[in-house]
């Protein structure tokens, strides 16, 4: 009676196991595919021939644009309190109407970024998976200034591994795919143990990946 006790609790927890098991594997696969690759590009970045692609455009801002321009940077100036000297620009994101143009006539989506407003300039980085970009406006004449660099899709996909300029939404993805990851290792374990009596193989190929990267670690990385 016992042992039918325990072999039905045993059952349970195999079942159970399995079930989070392969739900984790399921939710975890794309993610693991890709940082599994990205893992290797990233190993051997310095023998990947990258071929940036550079992106330059100009533009004028119209006087109205300017003028409003001109004013919000020195009200900037005086929102930004200097308590010591600083050699920082103060920073604030661009006003809407300059967001709007730049959308408009560059193509450039600024949202809420920050902008440096330095003396007679407005400079707004954007930078972005895979490559980066800037704005440059001279309050002085209106120049404005466009450049985009785009290094490719294997940069991109690593800059998507380090999290790299990738935003809110990518960074809880990634903790969410970590946990899916722990939940997926954690039950693998736990269904090693429960059929290691009828596989003898298990701990030791088990031990034996955690030998192999500390032995590497303590006797190979210096």
């Amino acid at each position: 009676m016992e042992r039918t006790r325990s072999d039905g609790r045993r059952a349970w927890w195999l079942r159970h196991l399995h079930r989070w098991h392969w739900i984790s594997a399921a939710a975890a696969l794309v993610g693991l595919l890709l940082f599994s690759v990205t893992g290797i590009t990233l190993n051997h970045a310095a023998d990947i021939e990258a071929h940036p692609q550079v992106l330059n455009r100009e533009a004028q801002l119209p006087r109205p644009l300017l003028a409003q321009l001109e004013a919000a940077a020195s009200a900037v100036g005086a929102a930004t309190p200097q308590t010591k000297p600083s050699r920082e620009p103060p920073k604030a994101p661009l006003p809407e109407p300059l967001r709007q143009w730049l959308k408009s006539e560059l193509a450039v989506s600024a949202g809420s970024k920050q902008a440096e407003w330095a003396d007679g300039e407005i400079y707004l980085p954007l930078p972005r998976p895979g490559g980066d970009a800037w704005v440059r406006i001279d309050l002085a004449s209106g120049d404005v200034e466009y450049e985009l660099t785009n290094r490719g899709w294997i940069s991109y996909l690593n800059d998507l591994h380090k999290g790299r300029n990738t935003g809110t939404a990518w960074v809880w993805f990634i903790d969410i795919f970590a946990v899916a990851c722990l939940v997926f290792a954690v039950t693998g374990l736990f269904i090693l143990q429960m059929h290691a009596g009828n596989r003898p193989f298990t701990w030791p190929v088990a031990g034996l990946g955690l030998l192999v990267p500390v032995l590497l670690a303590l006797l190979l990385i210096h």
